[in-house]
């Protein structure tokens, strides 16, 4: 059983060298954490968690095969086949054109998405999770942002777009900047605001643009009054 360091009598019953040390920053963790689920195995049941498994991995593999064409795909079996997890490989970017993952990340905001995970668990990388809750629909929107996103790199790969001032670098645009008169990108706003026609129906603004994360993880600020 787990001991905790710092708190003593977590768990008498277990000694200096039965215990497996500590497993989490808090003493007793959080029971709330365990209803969720709870909830979810007890409301699927055993037909419906094979189900739902059997779905989060169409769906990973579904994008898969949609962006391999475009990006390569690392952890494939065998077969080509992947898990639950497709993990899009951008590291050639940065030498060719000098386009990092989180760019690309950034830009996907311009089209409506939260980006996956950035880097993990390969740097320079971008893991997708679709999950089981996402539709055909959705997936078929996201596929399309990646590939759109992947024409532009290619444009600056190619010396079509400016390699420093162009809709990656830039991205997330805001509504801000849109109302801003002067507009000194080589792109039109048209290219930053709607990249394509799914943005007319369903456009999200972003509030803010791009923030450097390491100064604000090394300059914390409390804005408590």
């Amino acid at each position: 059983m787990p001991t905790h360091p710092v708190v003593p009598g977590v768990n008498p019953a277990a000694s200096k060298h039965s215990s497996i040390g500590t497993i989490a920053a808090a003493p007793w963790g959080s029971a709330n954490t365990l209803s969720i689920p709870w909830a979810y195995i007890a409301m699927m049941g055993a037909a419906g968690l094979k189900r739902s498994t059997l779905t989060a991995i169409l769906n990973a593999n579904y994008i898969a095969r949609n962006l391999a064409p475009y990006y390569p795909i690392l952890y494939k079996g065998k077969n080509g086949w992947i898990a639950h997890e497709c993990i899009l490989d951008c590291r050639s970017f940065k030498k060719s054109c000098g386009i990092a993952v989180n760019d690309i990340a950034k830009h996907l905001v311009d089209y409506g998405h939260h980006a996956p995970t950035v880097s993990f668990p390969v740097h320079e990388t971008l893991m997708i999770e679709p999950t089981e809750s996402e539709n055909k629909p959705e997936l078929d929107r996201f596929c399309a942002a990646m590939i759109s996103i992947r024409k532009e790199i290619t444009a600056i790969e190619n010396g079509t777009a400016d390699r420093q001032d162009n809709l990656l670098v830039n991205a997330p645009h805001t509504q801000l900047s849109l109302l801003n008169e002067n507009w000194s990108h080589p792109y039109s706003k048209q290219q930053a605001y709607f990249p394509d026609k799914a943005q007319y129906v369903d456009k999200y603004w972003p509030p803010v643009g791009r923030i450097d994360e390491a100064y604000g993880d090394r300059h914390l600020k409390c804005t408590c009054v």
